[in-house]
Parts: structure tokens; sequence; C-alpha cells
């Protein structure tokens, strides 16, 4: 089990890359444009660059969603390798069965 500041931690992130989303693709979109002039595209990199850190969605990690484990991690099912054996090997996983050879 991961410490439960990490986990907090990282809700804490999310919820702060979900709030600011919106301006952020609207910013960037603003300093990519090639039409706008100078100055306003440099304004718009000085708004992004005030914004929260931890609103970038680079700052998020991928965390077990049962255990909080950062690391062997399968995105396809939101949890780590340990997870996954614990609840197959309760029978929680349909189609999962244990192998042996």
């Amino acid at each position: 089990m991961a410490k439960v500041s990490m986990i907090e931690r990282q809700k804490k992130r999310e919820a702060l890359v979900e709030k600011y989303a919106a301006k952020r693709a609207e910013l960037k979109e603003i300093a990519k444009d090639e039409s706008r002039p100078m100055e306003e595209r440099f304004k718009a990199r000085l708004k992004l660059a005030k914004l929260p850190r931890n609103s970038s969605p680079t700052r998020l990690h991928n965390r077990c969603e049962v255990t909080g484990r950062p690391k062997a991690y399968y995105r396809k099912l939101r949890m780590s390798r340990i997870a996954l054996r614990d609840l197959a090997s309760k029978g929680q996983v349909p189609g999962m069965v244990k192998s042996s050879w």
C-alpha cells in the first residue's frame, strides 16, 4: 500500500488538471497561432506560466486504483500487477486463472 499522502497529492493534481484544462488549452492555442501578433502570443505564454504547476497533465503519474502503487501499472486494467494477481487468485477477475506447467 502506498503512502496516503502520495495518493492524496495525486488526487489533488488530478483535480487541478481538470479545473484548468480549458484555460490551459485556450492559452496554448493562442501561443501557437502564427497569425497572431508576437506580443499577444508572448502574453499568452506568460499567463500559461502563471498557472499552477500541478495543473499540467504531465505532472500526473499512473497509480493503481486498488493500492496506490506507482510502479508495475497496467493501463488497460488501471491497477498494478500485484493487485491484479491478488484479485485473480481470489477469482474476482473473470476469465483469469492461475497458470501452472
